[in-house]
């Protein structure tokens, strides 16, 4: 397990690494000066760029330019952006933990709504009711999320009044961000408004994280239909069922267990796809997270922002990739062991 460790987080400074280095050489491909695109600064003087040569070692090859860029990031100091003149870090501070929020809240639904009706399609296999689940599982996936996500502005919103159509929460409570997570602030306050601010914040959330919900959901369903089924017809069910226990006892003794565990990995990748779909649904909703924020930046030819967030982004996926990575072999050491014998 040590050395499964040390080669996974080998991996994973890898990964950052040409993750920085592809960061870095985008800002040789945008247009303009290259160490204006690193900095976010427009040089009003020779000497002032002169200045930021010296500091990224312009004149000393491009390795120690990379090394001094690695310095720079590892600081804090990713530059500033060109339309707000705000330094990149603080601002990808900022809205990151939005998109992050949206994302868990999103998942956290797609796994309760996606594992149970994928356990129920997997037990009734080639039933009315397993037809009837991959049915509208099909409808759930096969809708786009902008499609889904205007659909729900119009009609329960707009015609219903239920929820509020944009915006994280109410322009009539001032919330001081302490963690940058909306709801975790909120009750972290100690303001008189408190349980009301809660409560409109939750309203805010609903559209965007179902938008983003329902496709992961028939992703996760569809997945677990299919390690039940493959767990429900194993040999070691079969002599649990031969030994004399009866089909209740059977799914909660080996039935669950083993098929959450092949659902892990997947978890890492369906992240990845409420991430990308959260980027799209943000500037929908006008959800202040990274998503928009990084839209904004393209429409506007910021390109130190496009540089930085790229990266943020990028890093994130591959640290909570690499984790559940680990989380699995920890839960299922057997995994680690079938992948010596293979070797």
């Amino acid at each position: 397990m040590s050395l499964y460790l040390f080669r996974r987080l080998n991996l994973l400074v890898f990964t950052l690494f040409m993750l920085a280095m592809a960061s870095f050489g985008l800002a040789w491909l945008f247009p303009g000066d290259y160490l204006t695109n690193l900095t976010g600064v427009h040089f009003d003087t020779p000497e002032q760029r002169e200045l930021f040569a010296a500091l990224y070692k312009e004149n000393e090859g491009v390795f120690w330019q990379f090394m001094a860029y690695l310095e720079m990031l590892w600081q804090g100091q990713w530059g500033q952006s060109f339309s707000s003149g705000q330094p990149l870090f603080q601002e990808i501070l900022t809205t990151l933990p939005a998109s992050i929020e949206l994302s868990a809240y999103a998942l956290f639904i797609s796994l309760a709504v996606g594992i149970p009706l994928g356990f129920i399609s997997g037990l009734k296999h080639n039933k009315l009711t397993d037809y009837s689940i991959l049915s509208f599982s099909l409808v759930g996936y096969s809708i786009p999320v902008f499609w889904l996500a205007l659909l729900l502005i119009l009609v329960l919103s707009l015609q219903l009044g239920w929820f509020p159509i944009s915006g994280r929460i109410s322009l009539l409570y001032d919330i001081p961000p302490q963690t940058g997570f909306i709801l975790i602030d909120i009750l972290s306050s100690d303001l008189p408004y408190k349980w009301d601010a809660f409560t409109d914040a939750l309203e805010h959330l609903v559209l965007p994280t179902l938008s983003i919900s329902i496709v992961t959901s028939t992703i996760i369903l569809r997945i677990t239909r299919r390690s039940v089924i493959e767990v429900m017809s194993s040999e070691y069910i079969k002599a649990a069922t031969a030994k004399g226990l009866n089909r209740t006892q059977v799914i909660l003794r080996h039935g669950i267990r083993n098929t959450i565990i092949p659902i892990m990995p997947q978890l890492a990748l369906q992240f990845t796809t409420l991430l990308t779909n959260a980027m799209i649904v943000e500037s929908i909703f006008s959800w202040p997270g990274i998503g928009n924020w990084l839209l904004q930046a393209i429409y506007q030819g910021d390109y130190p922002a496009i540089r930085a967030g790229m990266l943020a982004v990028s890093s994130l996926v591959v640290i909570f990739t690499v984790f559940i990575d680990i989380i699995h072999k920890i839960i299922d050491p057997r995994r680690l062991y079938r992948q010596r014998v293979k070797i």
